[in-house]
């Protein structure tokens, strides 16, 4: 599935430690000495990351040394650093960073999943502290996968894409000719979303902020695979469903900014139709006016 999903520039980065690094086979069951991203205390990243040396680590019978090639910076990340994520590792000396590709360095005497230095595994499911160049974990949180193809798309592969295709699998049973509407159209869960649906035959409906360069935005989201790409502004209209055209109302519908926003999304469901909340970058409430709450919509 990674390979087929095309990643344009969002508030997700990438954080490269390198390009295919060689392997170490030597027999001392040592990690090599490691860098790391820690933070003591929660607040502003560019406040309270720091990088530090860290010494080698003894593997366990069952563990696995892995040297991180890539991984990305997404907003959920700085999130933990602030502290006002809900999921976030313990304090003091928290190793940043929740999803990324790595290269397996070395395997304890007793494992026995099919890892071999060289192959190429993920945290799965993803796991607190990918922002340091080894990690020594047991066997069970590696997950190989194929290294034939871009590396950000293997360091990214676990959190963002599975999101998408959770949510068209999870809520609503959508099919071809379905249409879904979504807000945050331009991030990373939103653009797998649009490719994901398009290869299921389901249309979307996409909202975008307003903001210099939303036409240029437009264009790449078409070329993904959009089928109506609309600013905030322009939905602000009395019969906002009549911009849908020849579309269908959408049956399903993915909310990842809140305030204005969601009440869009609302106003083009269909009637009964569900509104799944996965985010809230605008950091306002999701309000839902009491007529649509009644007789609309479902929130999950």
């Amino acid at each position: 599935m990674a390979s087929a999903l095309r990643l344009l520039p969002s508030t997700a980065t990438r954080l490269h430690f390198s390009r295919r690094l060689p392997f170490s086979t030597a027999s001392s069951l040592l990690s090599p000495p490691s860098k790391a991203v820690i933070y003591d205390q929660h607040g502003p990243p560019d406040q309270v990351l720091r990088v530090v040396d860290v010494p080698p680590v003894e593997l366990g019978e069952r563990d696995v040394c892995v040297k991180m090639l890539a991984a990305p910076i997404n907003p959920s990340d700085i999130n933990r650093v602030q502290g006002v994520y809900p999921v976030r590792p313990p304090l003091p000396a928290a190793v940043a960073g929740y999803e990324g590709v790595a290269q397996v360095h070395a395997v304890g005497p007793a494992v026995i999943c099919p890892l071999s230095p060289g192959d190429w595994v993920i945290p799965s499911p993803p796991s607190f502290g990918t922002w340091q160049t080894y990690i020594v974990k047991p066997e069970d949180v590696w997950h190989k996968v194929r290294d034939d193809v871009p590396m950000e798309y293997a360091a990214t592969v676990t959190v963002n894409p599975l999101t998408a295709l959770r949510m068209l699998k999870d809520f609503v049973e959508l099919n071809p000719g379905d249409a879904i509407v979504q807000n945050g159209a331009t991030s990373i869960v939103g653009q797998c979303v649009i490719q994901l649906a398009k290869v299921q035959g389901i249309r979307t409906i996409n909202i975008i902020r307003d903001r210099p360069g939303s036409e240029e935005a437009k264009e790449k989201l078409i070329q993904l695979g959009a089928d109506e790409v609309f600013t905030e502004s322009q939905l602000d209209v009395k019969n906002v469903k009549s911009l849908l055209g020849a579309l269908p109302e959408p049956a399903l519908g993915f909310n990842c900014v809140g305030g204005n926003a969601a009440s869009l999304i609302l106003k083009l469901l269909r009637q009964g139709g569900t509104m799944v909340t996965y985010g809230g970058m605008s950091k306002k409430p999701v309000t839902v006016s009491t007529s649509s709450f009644i007789f609309k919509i479902q929130c999950c």
